[in-house]
């Protein structure tokens, strides 16, 4: 597990205001902050500097793996291990294996890519922190760990209110 660290947490009631103080905590130069939001946010990427995510890649190469898988389970068993003369049937008959070259494709693409984003959200997490139980429904946070960059939870208080937050409190873990 990771080792939680705390830092300074800003809340507000806006989806627009919090987007617009995240881009103004980044040029302050943070970049370990984390927005926290009860639903997905137009430009939060953005603002917050997130990269465009490897996950979409595990589902190509995993998906094609999954066709490949069919084509070669079909073959072995139709025209290697089990080859029966069935009414003239070729076979390697590639429209009789379309569907289950489809459907393995959707299988070993889908599962890669819940698998690969529990390890990418490090889930699951045993015990995770409670920074407000209002997160989950309507308000949205910034949370400024420790560890970043020029940290001072003085200076970062003193930000996240003149960048609009409605409440700010230091965060012993998260």
């Amino acid at each position: 597990m990771a080792k939680r660290v705390g830092g300074v947490v800003g809340l507000w009631d806006d989806d627009h205001a919090v987007v617009a103080a995240a881009h103004k905590v980044r040029q302050a130069g943070f970049v370990k902050f984390d927005a926290i939001t009860p639903f997905p946010v137009h430009g939060m990427e953005e603002a917050v500097g997130i990269k465009r995510s490897w996950i979409p890649w595990v589902t190509f190469i995993m998906g094609t793996t999954g066709c490949l898988a069919g084509v070669w389970l079909q073959y072995w068993t139709s025209a290697v291990d089990w080859a029966l003369n069935v009414g003239g049937r070729p076979f390697f008959s590639g429209p009789a294996f379309a569907p289950v070259m489809f459907e393995l494709t959707i299988l070993f693409a889908a599962l890669s890519s819940v698998a690969a984003l529990f390890f990418a959200c490090r889930l699951p997490k045993i015990d995770p922190p409670i920074i407000d139980p209002d997160l989950t429904s309507h308000k949205f946070a910034l949370f400024i760990p420790e560890n970043d960059v020029g940290y001072d939870a003085g200076r970062v208080e003193q930000l996240l209110r003149q960048v609009g937050a409605k409440e700010v409190r230091r965060i012993a873990e998260y």
